[in-house]
């Protein structure tokens, strides 16, 4: 499995270093680093949870996050329901 990316990481692929890379990256792109990589593993959640409906830990896994409990709390911030309630509604099985 690959690891998920990092500002950090995502800097010293582009050799540049943190603050630049912040900088550029926001200018171009409208928002910032973390921003965008907090979007796009969401956005990896909503379709692992819609695709595989539950596995909640699993889940957290795979877009990056040590326990489920810290994707529980990112994910229902960011996405308005618990991933549990997400998975139910939004199952492609139902």
């Amino acid at each position: 499995m690959h690891e998920m990316p990092t500002v950090a990481g995502l800097a010293q692929e582009a050799g540049l270093s943190r603050s630049v890379f912040f900088e550029r990256f926001r200018r171009a792109v409208g928002v910032t680093p973390m921003e965008y990589l907090l979007a796009w593993r969401m956005a990896l959640a909503k379709n692992l949870l819609r695709r595989e409906g539950g596995g909640i830990a699993e889940v957290a896994v795979r877009v990056g996050y040590g326990s489920a409990s810290t994707f529980s709390v990112a994910f229902s911030r960011h996405v308005g329901l618990p991933p549990a309630a997400y998975a139910r509604e939004h199952s492609q099985s139902a």
